[in-house]
């Protein structure tokens, strides 16, 4: 995976503040996050094995996401670490209904290079699964995505935080396309009260296998030419906190499509691993292993 990571400074608030309002919050969470190392550590946690190409800064926060890494059993050789800039910050509010509102700061995320890539190309060049999100420069992910093509490899885009546009080389190098509802408007121009299978089918002929929107409480839909959506409703879970779902579907399908390319099973990972990440606040201790996914799934879904 090419990984962002964040330093993630949660607060919960009773309801988001309006322009120029202050409110003065609850709880505060310090914890580990940024897209792609929660989306790694899930995969991993889902018996996949990982490898992440990432920077941090030279700082107190680096070091402990490097630690993390390590104890979550992924392959970090191709972690760089930036003298002179800050490990990325997110900024998290999340509200009473457990929906939240991020900001972050990319710091040394910025600073990832195709060189970088290059670096790791051992473990790049063996994958069956490439993953990157947008946290990170577009140029590691497109020369990443090159070398994955090149290697035979799957590529799997998670196109957050929502652009307005991607560029067309990007899009001709991705095979399947990872999108919430907002990000899958804004990339198919469709006004945001769209169907997501209407919005799938613009996005289709832009990439190579498929497109997989995720719907929050309502599951995810995958799409591919040729074949009928399919929609995977989410398990009922006692919601506590949403941060973190999208990274969770995004690391169990990808686990689930390493093992065995197929959409049906790859999405029921993905829902049942997002709904779980919703039952506890903070991301990396919502992160569900395969057992909890397997039991969750064992209780039925609706």
């Amino acid at each position: 995976m090419i990984a962002s990571y964040m330093r993630d400074l949660g607060v919960r608030v009773d309801q988001f503040p309006r322009p120029g309002e202050t409110r003065v919050g609850g709880d505060f969470l310090e914890s580990h996050g940024g897209k792609g190392s929660n989306q790694a550590i899930q995969a991993a946690r889902c018996g996949a094995r990982v490898a992440i190409v990432a920077a941090v800064g030279a700082d107190a926060p680096g070091e402990r996401a490097c630690e993390l890494w390590r104890t979550e059993g992924l392959d970090g050789s191709g972690v760089v670490t930036r003298a002179g800039q800050t490990t990325g910050t997110a900024l998290i509010l999340v509200d009473d209904r457990g929906e939240n509102q991020i900001v972050i700061a990319p710091g040394a995320n910025t600073d990832l290079t195709p060189a970088d890539v290059d670096a790791a190309a051992t473990a790049l060049d063996q994958a069956r699964v490439v993953v990157c999100q947008l946290e990170t420069p577009l140029a590691c992910t497109l020369h990443a995505f090159g070398r994955a093509r090149a290697a035979g490899a799957t590529t799997v885009l998670n196109s957050a935080p929502a652009p307005a546009e991607l560029p067309a080389q990007l899009w001709s190098l991705t095979d399947i396309l990872i999108a919430n509802e907002i990000e899958a408007a804004a990339l198919s121009g469709c006004p945001p009260d769209t169907e997501p299978a209407a919005m799938a089918r613009v996005l289709l002929g832009r990439v190579a296998r498929g497109v997989a929107i995720t719907l929050g409480s309502q599951g995810a839909l995958w799409c591919e030419t040729g074949a009928a959506p399919v929609h995977q409703p989410a398990p009922r879970v006692d919601v506590i906190d949403t941060t973190g779902a999208g990274d969770a579907f995004v690391g169990a399908f990808v686990a689930a499509w390493a093992r065995q390319p197929e959409p049906r099973q790859a999405l029921i990972a993905g829902v049942t691993a997002g709904s779980l990440a919703c039952t506890r606040r903070g991301v990396v201790p919502a992160l569900a292993d395969a057992a909890a996914i397997a039991r969750l799934l064992a209780a039925g879904t609706p």
